[in-house]
């Protein structure tokens, strides 16, 4: 299966106790939802290796995960940072006006008042906000996904509809005037 038909659902963080087991970090909004899985691919190289979850614990605070075949805290440092994915399929349902991430991935940017700009390359998180990463004349633009500057998302045209704020665009550009 193509990589872009999963999706990135959290990261291995670091070891807990002696016998394999892990930290999770979840990148979700509801971990809870979660608390069922079976199974999960870790991201090893360019490929995605499953794993059978032998045991998930979901808390406020904590989540602990223990995958299958992991048995020593030796083998769990080895898989320590590696990303967890899980098929798309597994993704909740949103409502029309809303959007995950990865599927926005090559969707046409049109501004109100530039018109068409480009396309997204990739979202980020910057741990202050999200942006969405655009290439505009060979530079990357990173344009904060907010709902003023990102009020629409038309999924069937596959566009994303932008109010840039005077000056975002320049600041990019700024060496070209040199």
């Amino acid at each position: 299966m193509a990589k872009t038909e999963y999706f990135e659902l959290g990261t291995l963080s670091k070891p807990h106790g002696l016998k394999g087991a892990f930290h999770v970090f979840l990148d979700v909004d509801d971990p809870y939802e979660y608390e069922e899985l079976e199974s999960v691919f870790v991201q090893m190289a360019n490929e995605l290796v499953p794993f059978f979850i032998q045991d998930l614990q979901i808390r406020d605070n904590l989540n602990l995960m223990l995958l299958e075949g992991i048995e020593t805290l030796d083998a769990a440092k080895e898989l320590v940072g590696k990303k967890l994915f899980l098929p798309v399929s597994f993704l909740p349902k949103l409502k029309d006006d809303q959007f995950y991430y990865h599927e926005i991935i090559d969707y046409q940017i049109e501004d109100a008042n530039l018109g068409s700009l480009g396309v997204v390359k990739e979202v980020y998180s910057t741990g202050a906000q999200d942006v969405l990463i655009m290439i505009y004349n060979n530079r990357e633009v990173l344009i904060p996904l907010t709902d003023e500057i990102i009020p629409k998302v038309d999924k069937k045209a596959k566009v994303v509809h932008s109010i840039f704020p005077d000056g975002l665009l320049e600041v990019y550009l700024e060496d070209d005037a040199d």
